[in-house]
């Protein structure tokens, strides 16, 4: 047999069934969205922790000229040094038939007859290498697939100044190139950059460095001093053309691979956390005054001899009841979509294997948060109906004492109806609840306009990227530096309508004790195509000496304007300058610094030199163009900007934008609930006393105006405090999403705040329309009778 409270709790739920579906729905979209965020952070991070430790992912890298092997004895010899290998890696130039510009690409050797120590290949089709194989080359995963090959197909390459042609005999992934980028990319171009793996001694061969190496990576001891060590191998490799060692934090691939993590772990912290909190909130404001609703019941319960706890527990049980039906719709919604995410994520990370984790600690956090929240308020509200007397309980609640309002000692009312001034009375008396209700609406508005805000600060991060720094139709970058008269051949070829030229020189940074490794970007005085424009898109002009720096890379250096920058070139003959900054830019990709090319030339002491230039290109004539380009040796890198922006527009589409859809689907839901609830609850509250109009002879529609001129009052005063709540939201998602790879711009379009606003407003005329049609259907004698 079933208890009488537990039948009563029955009735009560069938009772307020539409309040308990729409709490549901946003307690769902609360523990969905913490979830599928959560969810899949933690398998990225899974996948990437096991696949780096399997795979023996080295934690030091160099880059250097040449050097002959035996210096590998002493790299051997470097406290802390547990593993080190040394490579050849080289850039060539691919020449693939279906494509009319030429890809880039990059040529790695592997020991012979053995598998390398570190950075060591998953074999996903065919077979490796054989001992001192010519002309077969392992080739990456994604390159494989982006040209539709199949193992036995040959690879056109210009290596070294000569055509090879190289047959494919494995696929393979590398925990080196998770994430495959050509040096200067954002995103991963499977079609135009590809990594390639070849014999030791057939690649030393081939590009002339038998019995020597130009790369080298370590593995260290667990509790190895990376920087003592870094040094080092600095000191060992400088006089062989050394780069500056970097470790593992600073490897290209792994970079990329963080700051997305980082950027969907700020995501992850913020959107549900929003999320549940309003969840919660309605959860709390629903219960305690569905509690205050049944005063009376409360008061004959007691006087029929129910106790405290007994009555607690009754309505604890409704809690339960209602966030067990969210969880376990929120739990299904966040497994299904968090799956149906990190499927995105396997078409620019390169993993052997990447699942979704449905974590057990995330999944009790969301619900837990949400159950706490609710039952914390219930508490609240049984206390302190649970603490009147019966008979006090079981009458309903005194009439507040009458007084003139505020607005009417002003005279406002006077030209107001008799019906609106019963709802600013209303409004003015209750000002605490009017508050809650209003915070409700808001914060449902507020969501909204946090879930469009990303889409309009990516594009217009992309347009400012792409239609005001980098203006050129194709950016070129040559194998080595060449002398500043390299731009007249290129720009002599068919279809250059403008040549720029740049030089990229890499660095390392100095201030105080702060450093960062970069690279300084010579430009004309004046350029057109790759420009550096300021916050209102002004192009800024080169100044004669001195350095503009990017705003992100200033603050972690710690320096201002008029401040001198230690600048280490890494290049040549690494002089060390004192070169003064003249300016800060707010760039939003990247970190990059910038002066003038021929001061740049002149404190290198070296000819005017280059290592790329901007083009602009006839539309006619481009596929001419492109395929003289693949002829040259000389060109390392060729990026069309134009496809540069695809991709870019598509990565944005295919993830953070149904990332956004995601979190505009679950907000609509919360705007819904949280109105709906607040509509529903105000009917209940005021049932009687609409019903008492009714009598003295009020028509529905008189009463209708009545209860909802009240909440389309709250509803309209909500609106701004909505936005207000958005824009805070908002540049709170820009703060955290900083990094040093992307800034998000705090930008907000006024569509945003239009659709926002009309979403929320047609979630209040649908919310109010099916309690109207409760309204509708108000028996009067029922109304009157009081609790039975």
């Amino acid at each position: 047999m079933i208890g009488a409270l537990n039948q009563k709790l029955l009735r009560d739920i069938w009772h307020i069934k539409g309040q308990v579906a729409a709490i549901s729905l946003v307690m769902a979209a609360g523990i969905a969205v913490f979830i599928i965020m959560f969810g899949v952070l933690d398998s990225l991070k899974l996948t990437r922790d096991t696949y780096y430790d399997r795979y023996h992912f080295a934690d030091v890298f160099a880059s250097l000229k040449r050097a002959p092997e035996a210096i590998k004895t002493r790299i051997q010899e470097i406290p802390g040094v547990s593993v080190a290998e040394t490579r050849v890696i080289f850039g060539v130039t691919l020449q693939m038939s279906q494509m009319s510009e030429p890809a880039s690409g990059r040529i790695i050797s592997l020991p012979d007859g053995q598998a390398p120590l570190l950075n060591k290949l998953y074999l996903r089709a065919g077979r490796m290498l054989h001992p001192n194989e010519k002309n077969a080359i392992l080739v990456d995963e994604s390159f494989f697939k982006a040209h539709e090959l199949n193992l036995g197909d040959f690879v056109a390459m210009i290596m070294n100044g000569h055509r090879r042609q190289l047959k494919i005999v494995g696929v393979v992934l590398s925990p080196e190139y998770v994430y495959s980028i050509a040096p200067g990319a954002l995103m991963p171009d499977g079609k135009r950059f590809g990594v390639f793996w070849m014999s030791r001694r057939s690649l030393e061969a081939a590009v002339n460095m038998k019995g020597a190496f130009n790369d080298v990576v370590i593995k260290t001891e667990r509790h190895a001093n990376q920087q003592v060590l870094k040094k080092s191998l600095d000191t060992i490799l400088k006089p062989y053309g050394g780069l500056i060692a970097y470790g593992r934090d600073e490897q290209l691939s792994n970079f990329f691979v963080e700051n997305e993590l980082a950027q969907l772990n700020s995501m992850g912290m913020l959107a549900p956390i929003i999320f549940l909190s309003v969840a919660a909130f309605l959860i709390n404001v629903v219960m305690s005054r569905q509690i205050a609703t049944q005063r009376e019941q409360i008061g004959m319960l007691k006087a029929v001899g129910y106790t405290n706890w007994e009555i607690s527990q009754h309505y604890l049980k409704m809690v339960l009841v209602v966030t067990s039906c969210g969880s376990l719709l929120g739990l299904a919604l966040g497994a299904w979509m968090g799956a149906g995410m990190i499927k995105m994520y396997t078409e620019f990370f390169h993993f052997p294997i990447l699942q979704y984790s449905f974590s057990v600690e995330v999944m009790i956090f969301a619900v837990f948060f949400c159950v706490i929240a609710a039952v914390v308020g219930t508490l609240f509200a049984i206390r302190g109906a649970a603490n009147l007397p019966p008979a006090e309980a079981m009458r309903p609640e005194s009439p507040m004492t009458f007084k003139a309002t505020i607005l009417e000692k002003f005279g406002v009312d006077q030209n107001l109806s008799f019906l609106s001034r019963i709802i600013l009375r209303q409004l003015e008396r209750r000002p605490v609840r009017a508050l809650f209700s209003a915070i409700g609406m808001a914060l449902a508005l507020a969501i909204l306009i946090f879930s469009f805000f990303m889409e309009d600060s990516m594009t217009y991060l992309v347009d400012v990227q792409y239609e005001f720094n980098q203006r050129e139709d194709v950016n070129l970058s040559f194998v080595e530096a060449k002398p500043l008269n390299a731009i007249e051949e290129i720009q002599a070829m068919p279809g250059v309508l403008a040549v720029e030229p740049l030089r990229h020189v890499a660095a390392y940074f100095k201030f105080g004790h702060f450093k960062k490794r970069g690279a300084i970007t010579g430009l004309i005085h004046s350029p057109d195509l790759r420009r550096i424009v300021n916050q209102q898109l002004e192009p800024v002009l080169m100044p004669s000496n001195g350095l503009i720096i990017n705003e992100k890379l200033a603050q972690i250096l710690h320096v201002n304007v008029g401040d001198l920058l230690t600048v280490e070139v890494l290049e040549e003959r690494r002089p060390v300058l004192q070169i003064p900054i003249v300016g800060v830019t707010s760039e939003f990709i990247g970190m990059g610094v910038y002066m003038d090319l021929y001061e740049l030339n002149r404190l290198l002491d070296s000819a005017p030199k280059i290592t790329g230039v901007s083009v602009m290109v006839d539309p006619l004539h481009g596929a001419v163009l492109y395929k003289k380009l693949k002829e040259i040796p000389a060109i390392m890198g060729l990026n069309i900007v134009s496809i540069l922006r695809q991709i870019f527009d598509d990565v944005m589409a295919e993830n953070l934008l149904k990332m956004v859809s995601t979190n505009i689907l679950f907000a609509s839901f919360i705007s819904f609930g949280v109105i709906y609830n607040t509509a529903r609850i105000a009917l209940s509250e005021r049932g009687r006393e609409l019903a008492s109009l009714r009598v003295l002879g009020l028509t529905r529609r008189e009463v209708a105006y009545i209860l909802f001129g009240e909440l389309g009052v709250i509803t309209l005063g909500a609106i701004p405090l909505g936005i207000w709540f958005g824009q805070f939201l908002s540049m709170g998602m820009t703060t955290s999403m900083e990094s040093e790879l992307f800034r998000i711009p705090f930008i907000i379009n006024n569509s945003t705040y239009g659709y926002s606003v009309l979403i929320t407003l047609i979630s209040a005329i649908i919310s109010f329309y099916l309690v109207w049609r409760q309204v509708d259907q108000i028996d009067l004698v029922s109304a009157q009778k009081g609790v039975e």
